[in-house]
This record gives structure tokens, C-alpha cells and sequence, in this order.
């Protein structure tokens, strides 16, 4: 026996969707190529099926019971998400578009400042970055491929390494020159230190962790300032405010420009990293091969330029 659950044929619920928003059985069979009794037969056989009324018929036209009501609502809100996937699918076939998901931090301090170089090698692509703070999931995030943190692991997807986890306390040129007399870690404990706000379990390396690595049990949090997201962590070593920890790449260009510097050049290094994510195989726009091109290509002459 079908069970509750069971969607009704989709032609019953395109005619009573129709007939609903128009008001008529007769105006839903003009817009839908159709006959009015065609369609009448059909709203008496999702009637049937779902063992409800679901309009009221008068000499004027028809309108909803209180349970036509509700289904109208659900349907509506299903055709208008469907519509919007059609229409965005065409529009990437016809026009060439790319969606990029990744975290804040990696779209703010890499892919912004290369962002003029990303549109001149893909002319005609429509570019969409999206960020989220949550961590890369391919069931729950739609983007035809992300760049990721973490540890390679995102099955059904194939990853590639971008960077490693390599992490550098980092201030502001001002900041280092008032402490001076900062030589090894454990000098860093009676500083002020800037915090991204910790995840459990650990997403990313956190200033007690790095204390760890050296060796030396991690300063209470109070004595520095806690943020929820990399950005202003970083807009506040910028101002002098403390020490941040800097990750490869992020701090980079901002190291090289001179706005910020190292305070210690001792990196920490994990096994996680950045990573080039392919989510598992559809079709996928022509898009996502001029873009894996061009990162690899950037990251070439990031090495070029390291070893200059």
C-alpha cells in the first residue's frame, strides 16, 4: 500500500497549481495548452488521491478549501525553487558562469587580489564567490568547485592540495618594535594575543595549540581579544592590537606589502591545508577547467616569486 508520503503524479499538481493561481479551471487550461474539462479531471484526481476537497466550485470560478490552501503553498514554493534551478542552469550553459565556494579569510586576503587576473583569463564567465564559515559540505553547499580547508577528506569529492597549514604569529611593524625584546615563543605569553573564535573539534590551529607545538602551556585567553572571524583578527593586528596567528597564504601579501610582519619566523605545520575541491561527476560548467588552469598557474608563480 503507497505510503503518506507518496508525491501525487506531477500533472495533477501542475493543473491544480495553475487552476489555483489563476482562479480558474478554465483560464489553467489556456495557459496550459489544454482543455478545461482535461483539467478538471485531473484536480478530481489529486482530489481522489489525497482524499480531500481542494477547491470550492461556483458559478464565478473556484476557490481554495482551507487544505487547497495549504497544498498551493507547498507547491508554489517547490515550482518557484525549480524554476530558479532551470533558469540558473541555462543561464551558466548560454552565458558561461562559475560558482567558487570557500571560507571568508581565503576570499578576502587570496583570490581578491588576483581577482582582476581570474577575469581576464576566463572573459565571458560570469564569476560568483560565495563563502561559508561552516567548512565545506558537498550535500549541503551547491558550487560547481570550492577551495577548502581541512583535511582532504570530503567524500564523494576529489581534492587536490593547494597549502599547507603553516602558521606564523604576525604584527603590525609598530607592534614588533615595541617589543623588541621578543626572541623565542615563550615570550609571546605576555602579549596581547588576537583569537579566532575556537570550533570543536579544532578547524584550524588556535594560539594554544601553537604555544603546545613549542613546548609551553598557552596563556589564559582573557589577556588578549577573541573574534569570530579571521578578518577583523587580521584588521586588528593591522592596527596594532596584538599578535595574530598568520596562515599561509592569507597573511602573505600582507606580509611581502610590509603591513604586516613576523614577529617570530618559527611556523607551525599540520596535515591540514587548502584544498582543491571537485564535487562527484555531473556535468559540470566549461568553466571549471579555465579556472583550474588559471589557480595552478598562480600558484606557480607564487613559487616562482618565493624562490626569486
Amino acid at each position: 500500500m503507497p505510503g503518506p508520503d507518496r508525491l501525487p503524479p506531477m500533472q495533477t499538481l501542475s493543473a491544480f497549481e495553475s487552476a489555483a493561481r489563476l482562479a480558474s479551471f478554465t483560464a489553467a487550461a489556456r495557459e496550459l495548452g489544454s482543455t478545461q474539462p482535461a483539467v478538471s479531471q485531473r484536480i478530481v484526481q489529486l482530489e481522489e488521491d489525497l482524499g480531500a476537497p481542494l477547491f470550492e466550485r461556483g458559478h464565478r470560478g473556484v476557490t481554495l478549501t482551507p487544505e487547497g490552501a495549504l497544498l498551493y503553498e507547498a507547491v508554489r514554493s517547490g515550482l518557484d525553487t525549480i524554476r530558479e534551478a532551470t533558469a540558473d542552469i541555462r543561464a551558466r550553459r548560454a552565458t558561461g558562469a562559475l560558482t567558487i565556494l570557500t571560507d571568508a579569510g581565503f576570499a578576502t586576503y587570496w583570490l581578491m587580489p588576483r581577482l582582476a587576473r581570474l577575469k581576464a583569463s576566463m572573459p565571458g564567465v560570469n564569476v560568483k564567490i560565495v563563502t561559508s564559515q561552516l567548512g565545506y559540505d558537498p550535500h549541503r553547499d551547491h558550487a560547481d568547485i570550492a577551495i577548502a580547508f581541512g583535511d582532504g577528506h570530503w567524500p564523494p569529492c576529489t581534492s587536490t592540495r593547494l597549502f599547507a597549514e603553516a602558521v606564523t604569529p604576525v604584527c603590525s611593524p609598530a607592534f614588533r618594535e615595541l617589543h623588541a625584546s621578543v626572541r623565542v615563543a615563550a615570550d609571546l605569553a605576555a602579549l596581547p594575543l588576537l583569537h579566532v573564535q575556537p570550533t570543536d573539534p579544532e578547524r584550524w590551529l588556535a594560539w594554544n595549540t601553537w604555544f603546545a607545538a613549542h613546548g609551553l602551556p598557552a596563556p589564559e585567553d582573557s589577556q588578549g581579544m577573541m573574534f569570530n572571524s579571521y578578518s577583523l583578527v587580521v584588521q586588528a593586528a593591522l592596527m596594532g592590537q596584538g599578535v595574530a596567528l598568520g596562515w599561509t597564504p592569507l597573511t602573505d601579501e600582507l606580509i611581502a606589502s610590509g603591513l604586516l610582519v613576523h614577529l617570530l619566523d618559527t611556523p607551525v605545520t599540520t596535515e591540514r591545508g587548502y584544498y582543491l575541491v571537485c564535487p562527484p561527476a555531473r556535468p559540470a560548467p566549461a568553466a571549471v577547467p579555465l579556472f583550474r588552469r588559471w589557480l595552478f598557474n598562480e600558484l606557480i608563480d607564487v613559487g616562482e616569486h618565493a624562490h626569486a
